[in-house]
């Protein structure tokens, strides 16, 4: 554990330690968080920083956030009325889902955002419609190998389309101004990004030929962070890719929509072991947080580290939530020192994509969040 979390640990254990809130909870680190905005940017030449709001939609975050004065991206009505609550200025957003709700896009237009992603004839039917004149970019298909969560199928089109479907926008009264990528979300394969802006550049350089200047880029998320296996860090991915930006955009704006990278290190879930047993030869933990709410990323591959304060033996473990339902399985194979029923056990790396994905499955509420 290195010098900066271990900071953020003694942060966490003097909270549990003054508060007598019952478990599960989510801690969100103020100095953490501050740390990865301030980091997260620096290191593109003309870029400008967008939160996902979606990766930790809650109130109080967004509003630290805010003070920083950076930008956030958004996808619906709800994310909107949380911004417009913190009176966010228009100029701050952006909505990069290529589909959008018609609710969604009136009150956005509403509101006077004008940057909108694209990536079908339909989307640009539909955004020519509600939000003619605006600034639109278009959303490429893009290799997602080495990425914990692809997200290459449900979105993007080829260079050809694309080139296509910016000629199809302007035609229709959009403005045509850049191009979209998304590696997939926690990505520790740099060469993803060398192959996504090679082909934002080939995009560029065929709208140009067809008199269609591309003025920005969006490089979209993915950027890593550290649950149990070393991944590149932010200042070497952005020392990388950089020079490509500079060679083949320059003079373009970049933009950039992190939210793991934001808010993943800065989480601690407080759980509480609810029971414990032995199934043929498989030791079961069984924790007030599972699957469905709170922990969803689990069955897709994300694995958390943990840690519970025992001295037992150590074992391996399967970690499950606390609902009805046998598909509330958060982990297997995980050594740990057998704990006492009724004591706490820590999820760490828990800030992003946690209790945004959390539902009140089978009676049991959402953790709430505290900002400390």
């Amino acid at each position: 554990m290195n010098e900066l979390r271990m900071q953020m640990m003694d942060r966490v254990l003097n909270w549990i330690a003054s508060h007598d809130d019952e478990p599960p909870y989510l801690l969100i680190d103020r100095e953490t968080l501050k740390e990865k905005i301030n980091l997260i940017g620096k290191g593109i030449t003309n870029s400008r920083v967008f939160y996902a709001v979606k990766a930790n939609p809650d109130i109080e975050v967004l509003r630290f956030i805010n003070e920083f004065n950076i930008g956030f991206e958004i996808a619906s009505e709800g994310e909107l009325a949380i911004l417009q609550e913190l009176k966010v200025s228009p100029d701050r957003i952006i909505t990069s889902n290529p589909v959008k709700t018609f609710k969604f896009l009136k009150s956005a237009v509403e509101h006077g955002i004008d940057y909108y992603a694209f990536d079908s004839y339909a989307e640009v039917e539909k955004l020519a419609r509600y939000a003619n004149g605006k600034k639109v970019y278009v959303r490429l298909n893009v290799p997602n190998e080495g990425s914990e969560w692809p997200l290459s199928k449900k979105f993007g089109v080829e260079i050809e389309e694309a080139v296509q479907l910016l000629l199809y926008a302007q035609k229709k009264g959009l403005d045509p101004v850049g191009i979209t990528f998304h590696v997939g979300s926690q990505c520790t394969n740099i060469y993803n990004w060398y192959t996504a802006i090679d082909k934002a550049r080939q995009v560029k350089e065929l709208a140009q030929k067809e008199n269609i200047e591309i003025k920005m880029l969006n490089i979209g998320g993915g950027y890593p962070i550290e649950y149990f296996k070393k991944v590149p860090n932010i200042e070497t991915i952005e020392n990388k890719i950089n020079s490509l930006l500079r060679k083949s955009f320059p003079n373009t704006e970049i933009f950039i929509e992190p939210g793991r990278a934001v808010v993943g290190d800065a989480g601690v879930f407080v759980s509480r072991i609810i029971g414990k047993a032995q199934r043929g030869d498989e030791n079961w933990l069984y924790i007030d947080v599972g699957v469905f709410n709170g922990l969803m990323e689990s069955i897709g591959g994300i694995k958390y580290p943990y840690i519970v304060g025992s001295r037992g033996e150590e074992k391996e473990w399967t970690i499950a939530g606390p609902s009805c339902d046998s598909f509330d399985v958060v982990d297997k194979s995980i050594l740990l020192p057998e704990p006492d029923v009724g004591s706490l056990m820590l999820i760490l790396s828990a800030g992003a994509y946690t209790t945004s994905y959390a539902s009140e499955f089978n009676g049991f509420s959402i953790p709430k969040t505290y900002l400390i």
